[in-house]
């Protein structure tokens, strides 16, 4: 398909590697590039790293991988190159199996939950299913298998920084879910991020779902000349979810099987059966009762001495938090701290803390902040680090509470990144189970 053509690929981490691999299988030469001179060869691939000279851009097509600014001065040199500029995602719609159809989930904060709840949905209604894009498995991985690895409907994934280019991207159904300020020092401010987050709707079918929240006027102006027919998320037409109901435009979808706790994951599988149904799953099929949380996300670890202990180390800002705290059922003991985020409002917090914390321990760079932030909220408490947060939370918790780390700071104060707070956190937590 591409044969004796020149694709050049910027950036060569994983998703950048997936696109060089997609065209080396459609026939194509690939070339790597990417200004780390200690970036990883890859076996049949011309791997240009460190100093980027004009010959690296002499390309039939040059693919940008997401991390990767497309107003950066690699992509301006790439421009004045080459006429065929495009994203990861991009290039690899171009190769999307016929008759496949896609839902594309974006926004700050849920994403890879709406998206791998959309995804189990789809499989359990008998629909050949993949899920991936900037959640685990790039798109190109998915289109490079061939035939016999073919899928029918997809759900993806989709970054702001994949949303640059996103070149051919054509989503059945697409859902903005939120924009909060978050990656500024990239969009710069928060109507050009919440712009390109809306990029997602540019290639919907005239019938394809559009949606974005309720009463989100930001979103609603930017969305208001996109294709697409326009769905509400907290309203009709669209999903409202009214405790273990979704309601639809079609018809309502019980929720009261699901085992993932915290209303917001009844929110969020509340959008996925929206999304479904626009990929063409009956609506008599949407079982949520099979939804399974993702790692890191509202997780249940383990149950010690009647204390309940949950992960959330992916709310890494205070929007995240505060969605975690509005679906507690039981009386938390809440761990927050981190590395702080520019602009970040921890006195929001207040109001849902003096509703459902027993207490609150601040650990890490942004403790003292956070306590400052939040003190009367409830009996507030600190910590030197996570460790020493989790000691102070097994002494405060009750029997029939909950300890619930979602720190609404990111981890790069002592950890690598999210997953690894949270590895840790899940440690701390089974060894008590294991003292106890």
């Amino acid at each position: 398909m591409l044969k004796d053509k020149t694709i050049c690929v910027l950036g060569a981490g994983r998703s950048g590697q997936a696109a060089a691999a997609l065209a080396l299988r459609l026939g194509a030469r690939a070339r790597l590039v990417d200004q780390n001179p200690n970036a990883t060869p890859v076996d049949g691939v011309e791997c240009v790293y460190g100093e980027v000279g004009e010959g690296a851009f002499a390309a039939d097509t040059i693919v940008v991988s997401p991390g990767i600014a497309a107003e950066g001065d690699l992509v301006s040199r790439a421009r004045a190159a080459c006429a065929d500029v495009v994203g990861e995602l991009g290039f690899a719609a171009r190769f999307v199996p016929e008759g496949a159809k896609i839902a594309a989930i974006t926004g700050t904060n849920g994403k890879s939950t709406v998206t791998a709840f959309t995804a189990q949905l789809l499989e359990a209604a008998g629909l050949r299913t993949f899920a991936g894009g900037n959640l685990g498995t790039p798109l190109s991985d998915a289109v490079a298998g061939g035939p016999e690895d073919g899928w029918e409907v997809a759900a993806v994934e989709v970054s702001s920084y994949q949303l640059e280019l996103p070149g051919d991207f054509a989503p059945s159904a697409a859902a903005v879910l939120n924009v909060t300020p978050d990656h500024l020092a990239r969009h710069k401010t928060l109507e050009v991020y919440a712009r390109t987050k809306c990029r997602i709707f540019d290639r919907l079918p005239p019938d394809g779902v559009a949606a974005i929240p309720a009463g989100e006027p930001l979103l609603a102006r930017l969305a208001a000349d996109r294709p697409g027919r326009r769905c509400e998320l907290g309203g009709l037409p669209g999903v409202l979810v009214r405790g273990d109901t979704a309601t639809l435009e079609d018809g309502e979808v019980d929720l009261s099987g699901m085992t993932v706790p915290g209303a917001i994951n009844r929110w969020n599988a509340g959008v996925a059966c929206l999304l479904a149904r626009g990929l063409g799953a009956p609506l008599e099929a949407l079982d949520p009762s099979v939804l399974r949380g993702l790692p890191h996300r509202m997780e249940a670890v383990v149950t010690s001495a009647g204390v309940q202990w949950v992960n959330d180390s992916k709310a890494t800002n205070v929007e995240a938090t505060l969605a975690a705290l509005a679906g507690l059922a039981r009386p938390a003991v809440v761990l927050l701290g981190g590395f702080p985020k520019p602009g970040s409002r921890y006195q929001t917090l207040m109001d849902p803390l003096k509703a459902r914390a027993r207490a609150v321990v601040c650990f890490g760079e942004a403790g003292p902040r956070i306590a400052e932030s939040v003190r009367g909220a409830a009996p507030v408490h600190e910590a030197f680090n996570l460790n020493e947060a989790c000691e102070l939370a097994a002494s405060l918790a009750r029997p029939g509470d909950m300890v619930l780390l979602s720190p609404a700071c990111s981890s790069f104060d002592a950890f690598r990144n999210f997953e690894h707070r949270g590895e840790v956190f899940r440690e701390l937590a089974i060894a008590r189970t294991v003292e106890s």
